[in-house]
């Protein structure tokens, strides 16, 4: 194979330059605008995520043709593939949505502080998607988790806040010690960082070795993708981080954990492939599972999305279990569509908590008289989340389990179905609150920000089309799973 150039090296790693020339530029006119025109560091923000996308989009479009061809980069650090595009777009496309409704969140400082951090959480969340070795996954892992942790408590005075942050803060770092431990396991035992080589060398080791190597691995990625039994930070931190941090946190980071997920198991650990598929099948059923029948009783708007994220995050899990391209193709179809619905419906959220400054589903009463637009948005989100047809979000179930099906396991299929069927019931208690419940406040009209209102549009208008145009963005999502 011949050497690659400097520009191919560079080219690799281009969005997350990107991502620091915009962050740099951020603070930069943080220091130069004036107290009043700080909002304006959002579309100064926006405009740095708009360019890393642009790139991205034609490093994806060359490698989806045939343009160009997958391949290492900076001595098999990063790898430059379809899978690693794909998750690369989710992340942006996440980041500018999550900005947007940043901009006139009314609890939120405008400060290049805040843009920056989610700028660097982005940057680290496309070196996840890229990373084939353990010193790259390790450091993106610690760029993300440092920025979000200081995201989730940001809101310094008010008390919710600071205690997510913390929360946040301890869990993290308790995982990531726990998937550290594993990881020097893992380069102990095959004195090898780069994924290829580790699965070479452990093929020569006994099972139970790796075992232990895979389970403290796995603590570190369920964190990140909040299954359960790793799940009691989500929703505390939730319901008090910030509002568009909480649906930052439960699309993006949800997205960047299962790239590194995917990818190390599929890449590192394929000589036991047949126990981490049983893990991960009993972890997609209990997650799941846990998530639905927790979701129930919550009357706090996040709270109820901080537990359907956990149920989710069930359902992508199913993909994995299924460990064949058909399961990999559908967790990648599942990460892009939930991530338009879920931001849909926290934009919703955050809307109603500057009319309101509630963000108790009771006050979602009468929403449907007091802006008709506003509640068919959080509805068509409700909707896809829970998977009817004939929504994007009922093919996306339909994929996973029929990937799980395909791989025999025929029960996590039926779990999954019984589980969306649960789901249903609180889904549609929002949706009663908005359209059956009566407020007296249903003659005072909603002001809606021109960002916010971009965002609803964007995300309900990307369901709806995307409800038309499924097959050929699952044929994109099969060609990025050919290369695991």
């Amino acid at each position: 194979m011949s050497e690659l150039s400097w520009w191919a090296h560079l080219w690799s790693v281009l969005p997350e330059i990107v991502l620091v020339v915009a962050a740099v530029v951020t603070m930069a006119a943080d220091a130069w605008l004036p107290e009043g025109r700080k909002r304006e560091l959002g579309y100064w923000a926006i405009g740095g995520l708009a360019v890393a996308l642009g790139v991205t989009a034609v490093q994806a479009a060359q490698l989806a043709g045939g343009i160009a061809s997958p391949y290492e980069a900076f001595g098999g650090s990063v790898r430059a593939d379809l899978a690693a595009m794909l998750f690369r777009l989710i992340f942006l496309l996440a980041g500018i949505l999550t900005v947007a409704i940043s901009m006139d969140f009314r609890p939120l400082r405008q400060s290049g502080e805040y843009y920056t951090l989610l700028l660097l959480s982005i940057l680290g969340m496309g070196l996840m998607g890229a990373a084939v070795n353990l010193v790259t996954l390790y450091l993106a892992l610690e760029t993300v988790g440092i920025a979000l942790y200081l995201l989730a408590g940001y809101l310094r005075d008010t008390p919710r806040s600071a205690e997510a942050g913390l929360k946040y803060f301890l869990f993290g770092v308790f995982s990531s010690t726990i998937m550290l431990y594993g990881l020097a396991l893992l380069y102990g035992f095959t004195g090898e960082i780069a994924y290829a080589r580790i699965a070479q060398a452990l093929g020569a080791l006994p099972s139970p070795a790796v075992m232990a190597a895979l389970l403290l691995v796995l603590v570190g990625f369920g964190f990140k993708v909040s299954a359960v039994p790793f799940h009691f930070w989500t929703p505390d931190v939730y319901e008090g981080a910030p509002t568009p941090i909480t649906a930052f946190i439960s699309v993006a980071s949800k997205a960047a954990g299962f790239a590194v997920l995917i990818r190390a198991m599929i890449e590192a650990f394929p000589t036991v492939q047949g126990n981490w598929v049983a893990l991960i099948s009993a972890l997609a059923f209990v997650t799941m599972t846990v998530g639905n029948l927790l979701a129930i009783p919550q009357r706090n708007l996040k709270r109820l999305l901080a537990y359907s994220s956990i149920a989710q995050a069930g359902y992508i899990l199913i993909g994995v279990a299924a460990a064949s391209p058909l399961g990999i193709a559908a967790s990648i179809f599942y990460l892009g569509i939930y991530t338009l619905t879920n931001i849909a419906a926290f934009a919703v959220a955050v809307i109603m908590t500057n009319v309101t400054g509630s963000e108790e589903i009771r006050d979602l009463a009468g929403l449907s008289r007091r802006s008709p637009g506003l509640a068919l948005a959080m509805l068509a989100a409700l909707l896809s989340l829970g998977g009817i047809p004939p929504l994007v979000g009922f093919f996306a179930k339909l994929f996973v389990f029929a990937a799980a099906i395909e791989s025999g396991l025929l029960w996590l299929a039926i779990a999954g179905v019984l589980n969306a069927m649960v789901a249903f019931y609180y889904y549609i208690m929002v949706a009663r609150a908005m359209y059956v419940d009566r407020s007296p406040e249903e003659g005072k009209p909603v002001w809606i920000s021109r960002p916010a209102r971009f965002t609803l549009w964007f995300t309900v208008a990307g369901v709806l089309l995307l409800t038309v145009l499924v097959y050929p963005l699952y044929q994109l999502a099969q060609m990025a799973a050919q290369a695991f």
